[in-house]
C-alpha cells in the first residue's frame, strides 16, 4: 500500500511538471511571437551640421533603448549641405530633420510645406561676435565696420535690426560674404564682428585660439527671442503619422533628461557617435553642453513644447524686415506632440 502511494504520488509530480513546462513554453512561445509581431518603424532624420553637443540627447535615445521602446529604428544622418534638411524633409526623401525657426517661416512664405514639431534650443545661438577687447560694445559702434557673415539674408536682417534698435544706421555698416570661414576672418582681422557665428561653438573656439569675444544677443536689440533649433516635418507625414512623431517625442524627452542629469555621460555617448570627418574637441563640446542645457529647458513645459506667441513674434519680425514677401500664418507652421 505503501509503495502503491508513492507511485501514484511520483507519477502526480510528473504531471505536474509536464504541465509546467507547458505553460512555460506556451508562455516564451507568445512572448516570441508578441516579439515578433511588433511593428519597428524606420524613421531618418538628418541634423543640420556634424554631430556636436547638442545632439547628444539624439545618440542617447539611440544608445540607451528609448526609441527602441518606442517601436522606432532611428537613422541619424549628417547632411551634405546644410541646406538640405529643410528641401529632402519636404521632399519626403527624410522623415524628420533639425532646422531653424526663421528658416521654416521663410519655406512656407515660398510654398514648401514643411511644419515644426519641437523647440530644442529655444534661444538664440546665432550672436553677434566682437573682439572683448575692442571698441565694439553696442551694435550702434558698428558705424563704418565690417561685418563677416556667410551670406544668408536672415543674418543680414538680424544685423540691421540690432544696429537700428541700438540707435544706428545700418547704412554706414559694411556685409562681407566669409562663407563658412568665420573663425579664419576673426582670427587674421579680416572682418571686424562675425555673424552667424554660434555663442556655443565659433565663440568657444575663437576664445580657445586667444581671440576672446563678446556677445551681443540679438534678443536684446529689437530681434524676437526666436528658437535657434527646431525638429521639423512634412505637413503631409505629420498629418498622416502623428503616432510616429510622438513616439518620437517621448524618446528624445527621455534622452534630454538623461542628459540633463548626466551630462558628462551623454556627452560621452556623443563624442562615441563624432563623424570622423569632424572630430571633436572634448573641452570645447563640455563648454557648448554648459550652454546649451539652460537654452534647451522649456520649464514647467515638456521639453520641446513651442509657444504660439513666439512664432508669431518671429513671423511678424521676418515680415517687417521683409525676409518674406507674403504674408504668413504662423499658426500652421508649427505643432505640438
Amino acid at each position: 500500500m505503501k509503495k502503491s502511494f508513492l507511485v501514484m504520488i511520483s507519477l502526480l509530480l510528473l504531471l505536474l511538471s509536464a504541465c509546467s513546462a507547458g505553460t512555460k513554453d506556451n508562455q516564451t512561445s507568445t512572448k516570441k511571437n508578441s516579439g515578433a509581431n511588433q511593428k519597428v518603424q524606420k524613421v531618418t532624420l538628418m541634423l543640420d551640421w556634424y554631430p556636436n553637443a547638442v545632439h547628444s540627447l539624439l545618440y542617447v535615445a539611440k544608445e540607451k533603448g528609448y526609441f527602441k521602446e518606442q517601436g522606432l529604428d532611428v537613422d541619424i544622418k549628417m547632411p551634405a549641405d546644410t541646406n538640405d534638411p529643410l528641401k529632402l524633409v519636404a521632399a519626403n526623401q527624410v522623415d524628420m530633420a533639425i532646422s531653424y525657426q526663421p528658416e521654416v517661416l521663410v519655406a512656407r512664405s515660398e510654398n514648401i510645406p514643411v511644419q515644426s514639431f519641437a523647440a530644442l534650443v529655444r534661444h538664440p545661438l546665432n550672436q553677434l561676435l566682437v573682439p572683448s577687447n575692442g571698441p565694439i560694445k553696442s551694435p550702434k559702434d558698428l558705424a563704418g565696420k565690417t561685418i563677416g557673415y556667410p551670406s544668408i539674408p536672415l543674418d543680414e536682417a538680424i544685423v540691421q535690426t540690432m544696429v537700428k534698435s541700438a540707435g544706428g544706421d545700418p547704412q554706414k555698416i559694411k556685409m562681407v560674404d566669409v562663407g563658412w570661414d568665420l573663425i579664419p576672418a576673426m582670427a587674421t582681422k579680416k572682418t571686424d564682428a562675425l555673424i552667424g557665428g554660434y555663442i556655443n561653438h565659433e565663440k568657444l573656439l575663437l576664445d580657445k585660439e586667444k581671440h576672446p569675444m563678446r556677445a551681443l544677443n540679438p534678443k536684446e536689440y529689437g530681434v524676437p527671442d526666436y528658437y535657434e533649433l527646431v525638429l521639423v516635418g512634412s505637413e503631409k507625414e505629420l498629418k498622416a503619422k502623428p503616432d510616429v512623431f510622438k513616439k518620437f517625442m517621448a524618446a528624445i524627452r527621455k534622452g534630454q533628461q538623461y542628459v540633463q542629469q548626466n551630462p558628462k555621460d551623454g556627452l560621452a555617448i556623443l563624442l562615441k557617435n563624432e563623424d570622423k570627418s569632424t572630430p571633436l574637441d572634448k573641452g570645447v563640446e563640455t563648454k557648448s553642453l554648459q550652454i546649451l542645457l539652460p537654452l534647451m529647458d522649456a520649464k514647467d513645459k515638456a521639453f520641446g513644447y513651442q509657444d504660439p506667441q513666439t512664432w508669431t513674434n518671429v513671423a511678424k519680425w521676418l515680415e517687417d524686415s521683409i525676409v518674406v514677401k507674403t504674408t504668413i500664418n504662423p499658426k500652421d507652421a508649427f505643432v505640438n506632440f
